[in-house]
């Protein structure tokens, strides 16, 4: 999977740790029988499904709740990336055993990657788990609760050639009431060896614009400021107008297919005041279309996550990338030709795939010196049963090796982190207040077009607002600000 959350502080512990970030429910007191507790692990799919299932259940009868204990169900949103990630599924459940001991009517689910890799061997596996479903049999849960209600285990992990949940507005879980994700597309048809993507989430199909469309005017006319549009490779996003769309399509000047750039155009002008982000892009598909598109409206943010996964050709070949190492940074360049040097751009890593010799690990290094990427996900190559790799390949550079690699590569990453936010110190960037600071409420936060992190002194700012800040120094992951005057476009 490409777009894996995590931040510069989690880069910096361990090369897993990003697939463990977490996020729960909050409540939602509505006066409804029972209580839903969701903790999601992973990918922001991930999460952006959880509001989906949320949505489902608010409907059945289902207010959320924060507080696990006070959960008559849970739900486990599982990611299968990484080993480390279903260790820490298994782990977590562990502690829900203890739970239902003493509440024997708790509902305990599994949803996500997870549920659909081990299927049924799930349930045999961990007793407690009543119900297993996957990505795309998310509508089916009233029905398989019920099946749980009744004294029987449930389980329905068939995976769809067309489920998009495009009819679904998603219940906001977490939500700063500022930033929103809105899925575009769901699965994956790339086959890259190394991952698990398209036998989790099936093959790759897009969302009806004129849903993505309207979910992100609802949202702006709610009050919130930026939408992140997701998929697993937004650039092959592509729908073709069904009869009840053509005029909608029409309208808007399109009579045939729709790509991911016409879908972004679409989106920038709901309203000047609303920042689009997307995630992610593939090396191979993004086009100078998209770029031209991030170029034209001032609310598209300047920023790409381009994950390269190794700097090596021959390795890039055996991931069945469909790009060479050349191929990679001429793409960089043209991003820099059409967005100019300030685009941010950031990448995705797998350190120590099968075979790799020291000579490609160094060219993995050199790379990175060529683009100075602004931030980078890293981690050292973990084998997932059932991928072409698994399949294919041995995976035979040990441990100590994978680990030193992925400390120099983190090292170089670092160093690079802090020369770029150097570079800002002395500008003036447009920021969208996101909400207080981590260490302190004296001071707020946003994110610059780039997509880098800035603190600066709350003073009679609100979150929701657009200011400029200007950079007066940094760390290697945070700007540091104040706040010059209230940008005009809030």
């Amino acid at each position: 999977m490409e777009n894996l959350v995590t931040n510069l502080d989690i880069l910096d512990k361990n090369s897993e740790e990003a697939c463990e970030t977490v996020k729960t429910t909050p409540d939602q007191n509505t006066g409804k029988g029972r209580k839903l507790y969701i903790e999601s692990y992973g990918c922001q799919m991930n999460f952006s499904d959880s509001e989906i299932v949320a949505s489902i259940l608010h409907n059945e009868g289902f207010d959320t709740t924060s507080e696990i204990e006070k959960a008559d169900l849970i739900f486990l949103n599982t990611c299968s990336i990484r080993e480390k990630a279903e260790q820490t599924v298994r782990h977590r459940l562990m502690h829900i055993h203890g739970l239902k001991k003493h509440k024997p009517e708790l509902l305990v689910g599994v949803l996500g990657c997870m549920a659909e890799r081990l299927k049924s061997k799930f349930l045999e596996e961990e007793k407690i788990v009543d119900l297993v479903a996957g990505p795309d049999a998310y509508r089916d849960l009233p029905k398989l609760i019920g099946q749980v209600d009744e004294g029987q285990k449930a389980i329905n992990t068939f995976l769809s050639r067309d489920e998009t949940y495009a009819d679904i507005s998603p219940v906001r879980l977490n939500s700063n009431g500022v930033t929103a994700f809105v899925s575009i597309m769901r699965g994956c048809d790339n086959m890259c060896t190394f991952c698990v993507v398209p036998f989790t989430r099936g093959r790759e199909r897009s969302r009806n614009p004129q849903s993505i469309v309207a979910e992100a005017q609802d949202l702006f006319d709610k009050g919130f400021k930026e939408v992140t549009l997701l998929g697993q490779n937004v650039d092959s996003y592509k729908w073709s107008p069904e009869e009840n769309n053509k005029m909608w399509l029409e309208k808007k000047g399109i009579s045939n297919t729709v790509t991911f750039a016409m879908l972004l155009e679409m989106v920038a002008q709901i309203s000047p005041s609303l920042r689009v982000r997307f995630s992610t892009s593939h090396p191979k598909d993004i086009t100078d279309d998209v770029l031209y598109t991030i170029a034209k409206y001032e609310n598209i943010c300047k920023y790409v996550h381009l994950p390269i996964q190794s700097g090596s050709s021959r390795i890039l070949e055996m991931m069945n990338r469909g790009y060479t190492r050349e191929w990679y940074l001429g793409k960089i360049q043209r991003i820099k030709e059409i967005l100019g040097d300030d685009c941010g751009i950031s990448s995705d890593m797998i350190i120590g795939f099968c075979t790799e010799t020291e000579e490609e690990h160094q060219e993995t290094l050199s790379l990175m010196d060529i683009v100075q990427f602004d931030f980078a996900y890293m981690f050292y190559y973990s084998e997932r049963p059932g991928t072409l790799a698994e399949k294919k390949y041995k995976d035979d550079i040990d441990l100590p090796t994978k680990t030193r690699r992925l400390d120099e590569v983190i090292k170089k990453q670092r160093a690079h982190a802090l020369q770029s936010n150097l570079k800002d110190v002395g500008k003036v960037y447009t920021v969208l207040i996101e909400g207080f600071s981590k260490r302190s409420t004296n001071d707020l936060q946003g994110r610059t077009t780039t997509n880098k992190v800035i603190v600066f002194p709350k003073g009679n700012h609100e979150k929701g607002e657009y200011v400029d800040v200007f950079v007066k120094e940094c760390t290697g992951g945070t700007l540091i600000g104040e706040v010059v005057n209230k940008a005009v476009n809030n």
